[in-house]
């Protein structure tokens, strides 16, 4: 009866994902169960845009900036799974609200920090979370502060650079040596850096394959 839903029946990315839960604050979290991994980003890093490709549907995650949708963290699952007893997804994605709007209002940006700070510490299924940063920008400041706070935290995560088709490509091997630099002595960088190209699909499998490595899903 259920075997279109055992872990091993496709890839992990080879299944749909659907959406499955917006999360406003955290008494709406799910309960733990699936092991999770996180996207954060800039507002207008590529997040939305990185995990359709991933997953392989361009509509999954909303690119738009959507209010209500990106002041969420946003939840995402392998389908065909009950939820139920053993029956549970390998994991679930995280899509965390875009950080560094300009535009947003002080207690706006302080309900986002609470969330997500509160979501980073008390979190045991949380794994990795992956830093998206837009590679014609560097690691800026307000990056810096996300780091620190994961750092704070002790949350594992990892930096993704994006759009790395739109910079220079001799360009690139520059920047992940610049990035690797400025997280060395951080206690919860992960020391790999990937470079992604959603429009092109570079990086993709890459980072695929360390999403399946955090969570102990079956090669």
């Amino acid at each position: 009866m259920h075997a279109t839903t055992t872990p091993d029946d496709k890839p992990l990315f080879g299944r749909p994902w659907i959406f499955i839960r917006g999360v406003p604050s955290l008494k709406f979290l799910p309960p733990e169960g699936p092991l999770e991994v996180a996207f954060a980003g800039r507002s207008n890093v590529g997040k939305s845009s990185l995990i359709n490709a991933l997953v392989g549907h361009k509509g999954l995650a909303r690119t738009s900036n959507t209010p209500g949708r990106t002041q969420e963290l946003n939840y995402f699952v392998p389908g065909g799974y009950s939820g139920e007893g053993d029956d549970l997804p390998p994991m679930a994605l995280v899509d965390m609200p875009g950080y560094g709007y300009a535009q947003a209002p002080k207690d706006q940006v302080d309900a986002w920090t609470k969330l997500v700070f509160d979501y980073l510490r008390g979190r045991a299924t949380l794994k990795r979370v992956y830093v998206l940063i837009d590679s014609r920008h560097g690691i800026k400041k307000n990056d810096e502060e996300v780091l620190d706070l994961l750092d704070k935290a002790a949350v594992s995560y990892q930096i993704v650079l994006t759009k790395t088709d739109k910079i220079k490509e001799a360009r690139v091997p520059r920047l992940i040596a610049e990035s690797q630099e400025k997280i060395r002595k951080r206690p919860a960088a992960y020391p790999e850096i990937v470079a992604t190209s959603s429009e092109k699909g570079k990086g993709l499998d890459e980072l695929r394959r360390e999403i399946i490595e955090t969570v102990g899903y079956p090669a």
